[in-house]
């Protein structure tokens, strides 16, 4: 048996037993991707996969490092699959820290931001176009 299988034939659910590999790969986190770049004067930060007090580290320094230097943050966040609490405040706090857009928030983070009511406060767009020249 190798190791997938070993680890595949561990892996049970609580309402239904063995799980399926299709299953396992649902719940399968999203590790997290920053990518930047500027964009007619505004930098952008493209953030993609899962965030929470574990795998914050790369975009708060992504955020901190652009919003001293730059007027004007984008975060593209359509590709953030999971988003929690430290997520929610890294926003509010770059936010206090200069200009932030944030670019077509998935779901996950729209909700969010609807639940807690930053989205009251937060600037966010629909494209990265509308988000540099706002």
């Amino acid at each position: 048996m190798s190791w997938n299988e070993a680890a595949l034939s561990t892996c049970t659910s609580s309402t239904s037993g063995t799980l399926t590999l299709e299953e396992i790969t649902v719940h399968a986190s999203h590790p997290p991707v920053v990518r930047q770049y500027e964009y007619r004067g505004a930098w952008v930060i493209a953030a993609a996969g899962d965030y929470d007090l574990d795998s914050i580290a790369p975009l708060r320094q992504a955020l901190h490092t652009a919003a001293r230097r730059y007027p004007k943050v984008v975060l593209d966040a359509s590709a953030v699959t999971f988003a929690d609490s430290t997520f929610l405040n890294l926003l509010i706090l770059t936010h206090q820290m200069g200009t932030l857009r944030v670019v077509a928030p998935s779901a996950q983070v729209r909700r969010l931001c609807e639940i807690t009511g930053v989205d009251r406060f937060l600037e966010m767009r629909q494209t990265i176009e509308e988000a540099a020249a706002s």
